[in-house]
């Protein structure tokens, strides 16, 4: 997943808050200035706790000034009077919130949740403030009014096409009436959706599977039952064993538990881990959430949440999002039910006297994807060391369709110890941005893999693009190897590909630059990079046995291939389901009765036609974080709908040769580069010769499209 920072990104925005203390008079606050450090990389060796709240505060009053400046300039508008001025202001409040953001959901503490908590609705107010200011609207609304006459570059027509959509989005002309009511959603709701992201952190690191007999572990391996005695041991609980929850409906350790007590067990700790009835159960919040979404889209004009944030979005409309997401299912429904059998067979064949439950899908699946393809994924983890993957496979396949290059350096400090950071090159030897990497889980982690920026990329303010990825990967204990799944391998080549469309940024504003696209566009390039981790080449470049450095067996490499169609139902399933759930709660119109959270969801999962008492939804209501705070609302679809796009891009690259450096420099040209200088109908067209069809997705899944 990226995130987007436009400066009126759902990560900005808030409440009132708390008053700030004054900054320090013996030490400058570290955000007042530019970093010093190469590429202008947070000075996370000076940056302090208390540090962030005083900053967003004077962030805050410096920029409002530099706003009403440009609102009450005596001159008449001009693009860079007035655009351009809007894009340079802002700079103290930018450099704060890309690193309190980043370090918030990366590694968060108690005073940074209490920051977060404070400083979330004076960011809501410092929007509105600027979004509803009538006098810089009437400028920009001047600008937009006659723009065939500016002579405006392309990137500039788009930037203020962005500019004039965003602000009537936002509420600019509306009476003034409407936007009191506006402000005070706005409010609301910035100050409930700070409150999920932290209700659902508390939940996950609360729900936490206990063991106290290691022989409920059985079929675990010694390195896994090591770091579960580690996480046990760090919350003082001697003598047991803590299996951490990762974010998503199912939990890697399912596969391998023999226990069927233990798998259920662990299952319904990461189904209900939110719903406990606690300070930590979060649907009342995500009920008050829909509501209030449903009232400010009427508010603005529009019947529900989804039309109103889909206006941008490359399907343009719910109704297209949902037309395409029922074509998926109707493709998916069969395959589920074909998987639910063979795996009920696995289980009677193997003794088992039970019906396959969702704690049961993945350890039968395994068993049945040895017996197909003779594949055990314990025998190819030791061929996916953690740092190999990423230098000797993330690394080589960008440089073989980018030419980019890549040094690890230790002098830039970091948040967290386990983060690495690297300087990456142009194909000319030139610098191209700085990467960091925070792999491994942590109770004050976010849940998930994500990409964003703590620098973004803009000519017009000479910056390069400072990049990170963070994941949740399972750090082993002290002195063992960090071997990862091939699952981890995919997320890692996923966030690169993320990592690369901000660090190939190419535009003078950064309004348009990087990942600043639509979330049904900005999964696109992330998605597409997928496909390298097992493409031939790169695959004998990093898979190698940590032990002896020999490559991986071809006959192996046969095997995941054969075995890449597995499950497909399941995969697929899982996600059209959550996606379909998102797209129903924000299709609720203003005014629709309070929801019962449990019985909304049996009712949308009921709906899909899929398989959910086998193939749950990849996330509950409860935990959908991804649409109650990380800005996916109505837009968790994109996942699926970028799986079209990459596809399609996938099969034109091996139609015209496939990983070569002239196809990756043309995609680069085509689409990395781009960030929103164009609409994303017109950019793919150009880049695919046509526009994007479900079929070569539908191809890749080992599915076929029903009859219409």
């Amino acid at each position: 997943m990226a995130h987007r920072f436009l400066f009126a990104s759902a990560l900005l925005a808030g409440v009132a808050g708390l008053a700030a203390p004054a900054l320090t008079q013996t030490r400058a606050n570290p955000f007042a200035a530019p970093s010093t450090l190469p590429f202008q990389a947070p000075r996370f060796d000076l940056i302090k706790d208390g540090d962030y709240q005083p900053a967003f505060d004077t962030a805050m009053r410096q920029q409002l000034a530099e706003v009403a400046r440009i609102a009450n300039d005596p001159a008449a508008p001009t693009f860079d009077n007035t655009i351009a001025a809007l894009e340079r202001s802002g700079r103290m409040l930018e450099r704060v919130s890309l690193a309190f953001f980043g370090v918030v959901q990366a590694n968060t503490n108690d005073t940074l949740d209490k920051v977060q908590a404070a400083v979330a609705p004076k960011l809501s107010q410092h929007q509105d403030a600027i979004n509803l200011d009538p006098k810089l609207f009437a400028r920009v609304k001047t600008l937009w009014d006659k723009r065939a006459a500016l002579n405006l570059t392309p990137e500039q027509a788009q930037v203020l096409k962005v500019y004039y959509d965003g602000f009537v989005h936002a509420g600019a002309q509306l009476s003034a009436a409407d936007q009191t009511k506006l402000r005070a959603l706005n409010t609301q709701l910035a100050s409930l959706e700070t409150s999920f992201q932290q209700k659902l952190l508390a939940a996950a690191k609360a729900g936490a599977l206990v063991v106290g007999d290691k022989a409920k572990l059985a079929g675990l391996d010694e390195g896994k039952i090591a770091a579960a005695a580690s996480a046990a041991k760090d919350r003082k609980l001697d003598g047991k064993w803590v299996i951490p929850l990762q974010n998503t409906t199912q939990q890697p350790d399912l596969e391998d538990m023999t226990d069927r007590a233990t798998r259920e067990a662990l299952f319904d700790s990461g189904w209900t881990r939110a719903e406990k009835g606690d300070a930590n159960d979060t649907r009342a919040t995500i009920v008050q959430i829909a509501q209030l979404r449903a009232d400010k889209a009427r508010l603005l004009g529009y019947p529900n949440w989804a039309a109103y944030t889909l206006y941008d979005q490359m399907a343009k409309t719910p109704e297209a999002a949902s037309g395409f997401m029922r074509e998926l299912a109707a493709a998916t429904a069969p395959e589920q039910k074909r998987e639910a059998a063979e795996l009920q067979a696995q289980i009677d064949a193997t003794g088992g006297k039970f019906q396959l439950k969702p704690w049961d899908w993945d350890r039968y699946a395994a068993q049945v994807r040895k017996a197909k393809y003779d594949l055990d994924q314990n025998e190819v983890k030791p061929y996916f060391e953690l740092k190999t993957v990423l230098e000797q496979g993330v690394f080589f396949a960008a440089n073989q369709l980018y030419g980019v290059t890549f040094k690890e350096r230790h002098d830039i400090p970091v948040y967290q110890p386990d983060v690495m950071v690297y300087t990456v090159y142009d194909k000319d030897g030139s610098e191209l941005g700085l990467m960091y990497f925070d792999y491994f889980k942590r109770d004050n982690k976010s849940g998930g893999a994500w990409m964003s920026n703590f620098v973004n990329q803009s000519k017009l303010l000479g910056t390069k693009p400072v990049v990170y990825n963070v994941a949740n990967f399972t750090k082993p204990a002290a002195g063992q190897p960090a071997l990862i799944s091939s699952d981890d391998v995919t997320t890692m080549f996923h966030e690169f590909g993320h990592a690369l469309h901000g660090l190939f940024a190419d535009q003078t504003y950064p309004a348009v630059s990087g990942t600043n696209v639509a979330r049904d566009f900005v999964e696109f390039p992330s998605q597409f990079n997928e496909h390298w981790a097992w493409d031939p080449k790169v695959l004998a470049h990093y898979a190698k046995d940590y032990r002896t450095g020999t490559p991986i067996p071809a006959a192996l490499v046969d095997k995941i291939r054969k075995a890449a169609k597995f499950n497909q139902g399941y995969a697929l399933g899982e996600v059209i389901a959550a996606a379909m759930l998102d797209m129903d709660w924000h299709s609720l119109p203003a005014g629709a009765p309070k929801q019962d959270v449990d019985a909304f969801e049996a009712k949308s999962l009921a709906a899909t036609g899929l398989d959910v008492t086998d193939v749950p939804p990849r996330y509950r209501s409860s935990y959908f974080l991804h649409i109650w705070s990380n800005g996916y609302s109505a837009g968790y679809y994109a996942y699926l709908w970028t799986q079209m796009l990459e596809h399609d891009a996938y099969h034109w690259f091996m139609d015209h040769g496939g990983m070569t450096r002239e196809n990756g420099q043309r995609f680069r040209d085509m689409i990395l580069s781009k960030g929103h200088t164009e609409d994303y109908g017109p950019m793919f067209r150009a880049f695919y010769g046509k526009d994007p069809d479900v079929g070569p997705m539908l191809e890749e899944h080992g599915l076929t499209a029903p009859a219409k």
